[in-house]
């Protein structure tokens, strides 16, 4: 197994978990990285191993507007900070994951700033669209051209230049508006150099095997998991989540998907769901299905934030966080202690990350499935009903190992509201 397969990624928005200003000014730099750094051995005490930062290049408001891909958001610190981060991180064996905006930047990119201002004379004018389009219509995000070779240097440049300062993937924002054929380009050479280095593209919809094998991603952002996961529990409909595990698993016989319950551009799933009892059964989801997981700093703690369509829309979902752990609103209390005790049964679990799953019961509201590898095999049982629920299982001396339940032979009985983990 490659290290990928061990990590469980905690997912952090640098710019608001700092409190960093809406807008960069003339403000003396503070090393707010530092704050990030101080909560290493909380990630370390949730049972995760890598640190999936957000944005960290100087931008001019909320990070997905670059303006320099080598130099640290003066919001947060300077490269010296960025590197002790970096540095201290590997010394406790965790991985950094960075997040790279390469489909578009802010206005106040060099290169851009010059076509503004000399035109067709500026030697990057070939870098943009002869439309000088933008991203989604986000006037202040400026798409650049991916079929200009020029632009697959730079790309190139940059990616090498952190991994050869000792961050250890990327995450690709916006992978799904660059064309394949840029990207294979770009991983074809650095898979020469960083063999090791695992990318991840985010791709919200579409065929994601066929873009892993045109583009050389290792993986991408499995938003089809994540929507049918708050949506089953939301409607009590587990076909519909037993619908997208089908689909999954036939992920899984190409590549492993980056699996998650939120993230910096989503609503809070403590605000997604209607029925907080329900939080567990999508922990446990996550935690016992192949994949990569990942935890969205603050999720452990049972946060809540509405994602809206507005400027500053993002804020709630990606709020400050204090200077210490423990000053934590949720921390220590049942949802914090319960992502410790999965992410430890996913630990002692490793195979899980290829696991494909078998349903064996299924109706609206109640669902039992087997994951498996090789010869490796666990039990999960959930039931959404205020009643308790009889499910079946293969016929084994099925041994519960997280949550309540009483299992028997070839079936369980599972509580109203309940779910549990159990081994043959």
């Amino acid at each position: 197994m490659r290290w990928p397969d061990h990590a469980i990624w905690w997912h952090v928005y640098p710019l608001g978990f700092v409190g960093a200003e809406r807008e960069v000014t003339s403000a003396p730099r503070e090393a707010r990285l530092g704050r990030v750094t101080d909560w290493l051995d909380h990630l370390l005490g949730l049972g995760c191993n890598g640190l999936a930062l957000g944005p960290v290049f100087a931008s001019e408001t909320h990070g997905y507007d670059t303006v320099d891909h080598y130099r640290v958001d003066p919001r947060l610190g300077g490269e010296d900070d960025l590197q002790r981060l970096i540095d201290e991180a590997s010394q406790k064996g965790v991985r950094i994951l960075f997040d790279g905006v390469f489909n578009h930047v802010g206005r106040s990119f060099p290169p851009f700033a010059d076509v503004a201002a000399r035109g067709d004379a500026s030697p990057y004018r070939t870098w943009f669209h002869p439309d000088l389009r933008t991203f989604e219509g986000h006037d202040r995000l400026v798409t650049l051209n991916h079929a200009e070779p020029a632009v697959a240097d730079y790309v190139t440049d940059v990616m090498a230049h952190w991994l050869e300062r000792g961050i250890d993937g990327w995450r690709l924002d916006a992978a799904y508006a660059v064309p394949s054929e840029f990207w294979r380009t770009v991983t074809d050479r650095l898979r020469a150099r960083f063999p090791e280095a695992w990318l991840v593209g985010e791709v919200i919809h579409g065929d994601y095997a066929r873009l892993v094998e045109r583009t050389g991603f290792d993986s991408v952002t499995q938003y089809e998991l994540w929507k049918a996961i708050w949506s089953a529990l939301n409607d009590r409909n587990f076909y519909e989540l037993a619908h997208a595990l089908d689909r999954h698993d036939g992920m899984l016989d190409t590549f492993v998907p980056q699996t998650f319950l939120g993230n910096h551009d989503v609503t809070r799933l403590a605000s997604r769901l209607d029925d907080e009892r329900f939080l567990a059964h999508a922990l446990v989801i996550l935690l016992t299905v192949g994949g990569v997981p990942s935890i969205y700093a603050g999720d452990e703690f049972a946060f809540q934030g509405v994602k809206e369509e507005r400027e500053g829309g993002d804020d709630a979902i990606r709020p400050e966080f204090p200077e210490r752990p423990d000053e934590t609103a949720g921390h220590g209390e049942p949802y914090h202690r319960l992502h410790q005790e999965l992410i430890g049964l996913r630990r002692r679990h490793a195979w899980l990350v290829r696991a494909h799953s078998t349903t064996e019961t299924l109706t609206n509201t109640a669902f039992s499935y087997t994951v498996g590898y090789g010869e490796e095999r666990l039990a999960v049982v959930l039931n959404l009903d205020d009643e308790p629920a009889q499910v079946y299982l293969p016929a084994a001396h099925w041994t519960p190992v997280a949550g309540q339940a009483v299992f028997t032979g070839d079936s369980a009985t599972v509580p109203p509201s309940g779910w549990a983990i159990a081994r043959p």
